[in-house]
């Protein structure tokens, strides 16, 4: 035994919390006396050597630590330390000569590619002396004699084993530890970790097979690596991280950290910055690919010919997609493998050591970086030998499959630029393929263009396609191989586009995932450049530019980029939209809303909907939503949606499917189906993620506020608030943040807080530079009315009534009437609001929905309670109460059956006594609901708001509770009711008088 001193690297481990707290476990076990043992089963790189290390050290204090590596020799060698201070560094592998030797020695080339350490080399995780190692196992023992040396070697504390890269010890040793690790139990006071490949040799024993991390722990991973100057081999650099950089750095990583660590530390600070175009492929992986071919010297000739063919076969499939089993059979047969052999390599493991599994008609590999690492280490010429193999078969089998397919593996074939190779695979990437497909091939054709401005706009057209795939970081890396426009030409095919391409995508990109405004302005300068060759995408590029206005609430901005479409080639609907939309935002609406109607029903059929015959692709439908829900069409806008959402689901775009379900949960929310429009919004946010789309992510967070203010919680209407903001805010997004504002002021209300809710709303209604989003402000009116009235206020309200009321005039919304009757019942004076609700409830019998119609009944039961007339207040009351539970609405029917019980009528299933054991029986229901409120820290004055009273009404109910409660103050009644879990005796008081002068003189206060 050696003694030395050691300290432990202060940088953490990512993405391994699972794993620690299996460690943890057994050593909690092992420090009490119990032993055991567990296998770290990973390929090479994720992080297997970094666990063990970690669980050395926080061995370190309670017991000695044995840590054995491959030795030179082929068998293991160890170091101990006689405090467990530290680890030694594994022994060096230089003398290896087999396939073991390389892995090992791959294996070594720092700590942080072997778990995610931010660091480089091993020695910077450690200071100090390294002791010397001494060996472990120097000749075959039987486990019995092994585990009696380890006994020997504890000096009877607890003892544990650290075995790493077991895989590549001499076979002797190897099965005597895996022999004695299974011997181990209570009492051994022995536990052994084991780090090795996923292979057999310790089969039985407790395992925990690792994975790559996940996005999120390398996104961390790279973040801290980049921060410490992990790029510092090449040149260190102080600047940030290039987005694109660090996302072509993730993908390529592949949840590997070593890997990961690798690629950085070979960059420049200007490519890390992006000053500097990255390299293709990206430098730094030869290490990790040599790692994980280690295996292959070891199969035979057939098993390393079937690996290639599956891995040469994956080129010309999507990322993850596999291989097809029959074509890799007749590539095998091809190839004059026996079928024999083929049969038990596809259908049974052991032939390719695992390497290849099968599920269903698809070969993958395990791990997958496998595949790569199998192509690296292939010779150029066999690797060219077998593309031209899987090309010929893909040939011969014909087919609109087979086109693309053998294209792409001629291409991985070529030896270098082939022009006429590329102008091929240009040709053949048309639309009946996928998006992702389509990407792959022009970025194949590029990367054969020998002309630079050609090379140039085929990887512009390679983005676009990235882009329309929902794949936004492999867009911005195609795009960052791109020239600039100015030495681009405009006689190009018509797949590139020509010089505007670029911008087009630039724009279309941040329409999705950027400011509005860099959007609206990238995609009107990209129109200018496509129009005199490419009218198609020029009209695309128009369209979004007009998105991003709208969405940000720019009027003039949107009527700008409107203006510039030529609708003549586009037939009549197309051409009645734009005219239409560009009438309402001129203010010109009666004219806007009889051309928009021709795109929903020009023949007068409610059923029919031409525009749905006459726009089948996706986009036309969702134009044809908009127009719906501009005239206020709800029922007509949820019936075209659900036929939009239909329709992007069968033909595409992917990147299209957020879009349509944030179209239709908005109309369902218009028309009351709440619950409906939640399921479609929270299926719209995953899609959004899914294609890399945040600015949809907070446009569905927004409908998903909407949506909780009627059926709460309050938690997560406050949840998906912020969430919108968050995403709406930096992106200049007007129309999600006036949703999510409405949304925050209508739960507000729903929890009897109408003096909040007026202050959120008010600016969003009122003239202003804060006024909300042209297009949904006026639909917050009601709800601000409402707060005004209740929160005591009605003198700022005669404006904004007015401007509900000439909307409701133009609007075909059945819902705008009724409220609007609503508004006017609250600002009426005492003799007409009667006449005003029964208006207004009119208007709802008429116009349907559940929700709106009980939120008049419940003013409406209020308005009679606070006038006296209490016994008529408890029908309008009840009929709200039971309309607000069946559409789910929690926190309004809570407020309704507040109100209901405050009107002399218990509610059932109410909990009459929260809190406070039995101590409210005594209390009149009104005397519970003040006892509550100031419980909870509510003045007299808010308790008045809230409950609909005089705040002289609230004072005269709080010093009779105060009397009856033997209560001295409000903080004494807060404690009295606040939560406990279970009733708690009282013990009695004399009740004092409420003139008593121990009593206070009033109880409002803070």
């Amino acid at each position: 035994m050696t003694s030395s001193t050691t300290v432990r690297s202060p940088h953490r481990l990512y993405g391994r919390g699972g794993e620690l707290a299996i460690i943890q476990g057994l050593l909690t076990r092992l420090r009490q006396g119990d032993g055991g043992a567990l296998v770290l089963a990973a390929p090479p790189g994720l992080g297997r050597t970094a666990l063990l290390r970690e669980a050395a050290s926080a061995h370190r204090s309670r017991g000695p630590v044995l840590y054995g590596t491959a030795s030179a020799a082929g068998t293991a060698a160890a170091t101990a330390s006689a405090d467990s201070a530290g680890l030694p560094d594994p022994v060096g592998p230089a003398a290896y000569t087999g396939p073991a030797a390389r892995a090992a020695s791959a294996g070594r080339a720092g700590s942080a590619d072997r778990g995610g350490r931010a660091t480089h080399a091993a020695p910077a995780d450690r200071a100090g002396p390294v002791p010397a190692p001494e060996p472990f196992t120097p000749e075959p023992l039987t486990p019995e004699e092994l585990l009696a040396r380890l006994r020997d070697g504890s000096t009877g504390r607890p003892l544990l084993v650290c075995a790493d890269d077991a895989h590549a010890w001499d076979p002797a040793c190897r099965t005597a530890l895996a022999a004695a690790a299974r011997r181990l139990g209570p009492g051994s006071g022995v536990g052994i970790l084991i780090a090795a490949d996923d292979g057999p040799a310790f089969a039985g024993l407790p395992t925990r097979r690792l994975g790559p991390l996940d996005e999120d722990a390398s996104a961390a991973l790279l973040d801290r690596l980049a921060g410490a100057g992990a790029g510092a081999g090449a040149g260190a650099t102080t600047d940030p991280l290039d987005p694109v950089v660090r996302a072509e750095l993730l993908r390529e990583g592949a949840g590997n950290p070593r890997l990961l660590t690798a690629l950085l530390g070979h960059l420049t600070p200007g490519r890390l910055t992006g000053r500097t175009p990255l390299p293709s492929p990206l430098p730094g992986a030869e290490g990790v690919l040599e790692a994980y071919a280690y295996r292959l010297d070891a199969l035979p000739a057939p098993a390393r010919a079937l690996l290639l063919l599956a891995a040469a076969a994956q080129e010309h499939e999507p990322a993850g997609a596999g291989t097809d089993a029959l074509l890799l059979l007749r590539a095998g047969t091809r190839a004059g493998l026996p079928r024999d052999f083929l049969d038990d390599a596809l259908f049974g493991p052991a032939v390719t050591e695992g390497l290849l599994q099968r599920a269903g008609s698809r070969v993958h590999f395990s791990p997958p970086l496998a595949a790569r690492a199998v192509l690296h280490h292939t010779p150029p010429a066999r690797r060219r030998a077998a593309h031209e193999l899987l090309a010929a078969l893909l040939g011969e089998a014909g087919g609109r499959a087979g086109t693309l397919a053998a294209l792409a593996q001629r291409a991985c074939a070529a030896p270098g630029p082939d022009h006429a190779l590329a102008a091929r695979l240009e040709a053949a990437a048309t639309a009946p393929y996928s998006h992702a497909e389509r990407s792959s091939a022009l970025a194949r054709a590029a990367a054969l263009t020998p002309d630079p401005p050609l090379r140039s706009a085929r990887f512009a057209a390679a983005a676009e396609q990235a882009a329309h795939a929902g794949d936004p970081d492999r867009a911005r890396a195609l795009l960052a191989r791109t020239a600039a426009p100015a030495e681009t030409g405009s006689g190009l095919a018509p797949t590139t586009g020509g010089p505007g391409l670029a911008p087009y995508v630039h724009g279309l990109l941040a329409l999705r995932s950027g400011p509005a405004v860099d959007a609206h302005e990238a995609l009107l300068a990209a129109a200018a450049l496509l129009g005199p060759h490419d009218s198609g995408r020029a009209l695309h590029a128009l369209l979004g530019a007009a998105d991003a206005a709208w969405v940000r609430g720019d009027a003039g901005g949107y009527l700008e980029a409107m203006g510039r479409v030529d609708p003549t080639p586009y037939g009549d609907a197309f051409a009645s939209y734009r005219a239409g939309m560009c009438a309402v935002l001129a203010g010109r609406t009666a004219e806007g809303h009889a051309l928009l109607r021709r795109c929903l029903d020009p023949d007068g059929s409610a059923e029919g909907h031409p525009v749905l015959r006459r726009c089948p692709d996706p986009a036309g439908l969702l134009r044809a939503g908009v127009a719906a829900l501009v005239l206020g069409e709800v029922a007509a806008a949820c019936r075209i949606g659900a036929r939009a959402l239909g329709a992007v689901r069968t033909r595409g775009p992917e990147v299209l499917l957020p879009q349509a379900l944030e179209y239709l949960a908005y109309a369902e929310l218009r028309a009351g189906l709440h619950a409906a429009a939640r399921a479609h919004a929270l299926e719209g946010l995953h899609a959004a993620r899914r294609t890399g789309q945040p600015n949809s992510s907070a446009r569905l967070h927004a409908v998903l506020a909407l949506a909780a203010s009627v059926e709460g919680p309050a938690e997560a209407c406050a949840a998906h608030c912020d969430a919108a903001l968050a995403g709406a805010v930096p992106h200049g997004l007007a129309q999600p943040a006036t949703l999510a504002t409405w949304a925050r002021g209508r739960a507000d209300l729903a929890a009897g807080r109408p003096e909040e809710a007026a202050a959120r709303l008010g600016p969003l209604v009122r003239p202003g530079p804060r006024q909300g989003h042209f297009a949904v402000r006026t639909l917050a009116v009601p709800c601000y009315v409402e707060a005004v009235v209740l929160g005591g206020r009605g003198g700022e309200l005669s404006s904004v009534v007015d401007e509900f009321a000439a909307w409701a005039d133009r609007t075909a919304d059945p819902q705008a009437p009724a409220q609007l009757a609503r508004c006017r019942a609250l600002t009426a004076p005492a003799d007409e609001a009667d006449a005003r609700y029964a208006e207004a409830l009119a208007h709802h019998d008429r116009a349907g929905g559940d929700f709106e119609r009980a939120r008049t009944l419940l003013l409406y039961g209020q308005w009679l309670r606070r006038r006296r007339r209490t016994r008529e207040a408890r029908t309008p009351l009840r009929d709200a109460l039971v309309a607000f539970q069946r559409c789910s609405a929690r926190a309004w029917a809570e407020r309704a059956g507040g109100e209901l019980r405050a009107a002399g009528e218990p509610v059932a299933g109410a909990v009459r006594d929260t809190g406070g054991g039995g101590v409210l029986s005594a209390l009149t229901p009104q005397q519970q609901r003040i006892a509550r409120c100031v419980a909870e820290g509510a003045t007299n004055r808010e308790v008045a708001l809230r409950l609909s009273l005089s705040p002289r009404t609230v004072d005269h109910h709080l010093r009779n509770v105060f009397a009856a409660l033997s209560v001295r103050s409000r903080t004494e009644l807060a404690r009295l009711l606040g939560p406990q879990t279970s009733p708690m005796p009282r013990t009695p008081r004399t009740p004092r008088s409420p003139r008593s002068p121990q009593s206070p003189q009033s109880p409002q206060g803070p």
